[in-house]
């Protein structure tokens, strides 16, 4: 039991304390991944492809697979375009 580490100090010993470089470029590429995840759930759901979610929000098929493997960053205004337009759906956005 002596070996257990809390998920946060694995962080920190991996990426570095909050506030790091790197613990930063971590964070934010772990919430370009959750995004990507919470888009395609919500595609599925509305039993669209990716095709004809860029279809209907003017963008590209190979765009919103980018987005949903977390490998874009996605600027606010094209989030509420997808989410919007797309889903038909509210973005609520907090910062804390």
């Amino acid at each position: 039991m002596k070996n257990i580490v809390t998920f946060d100090k694995h962080l920190d010993q991996r990426y570095g304390k909050i506030g790091t470089l790197k613990r930063t470029e971590f964070e934010i590429k772990a919430k370009a991944f959750a995004i990507g995840e919470i888009l395609r759930e919500a595609r599925k759901e509305a039993q669209m492809t990716q095709e004809q979610l860029a279809q209907k929000t003017g963008t590209r098929k190979s765009f919103i697979s980018r987005i949903e493997n977390g490998h874009s960053d996605i600027q606010l205004s094209t989030l509420y375009r997808l989410v919007e337009i797309g889903f038909g759906k509210r973005v609520n956005l907090t910062i804390g």
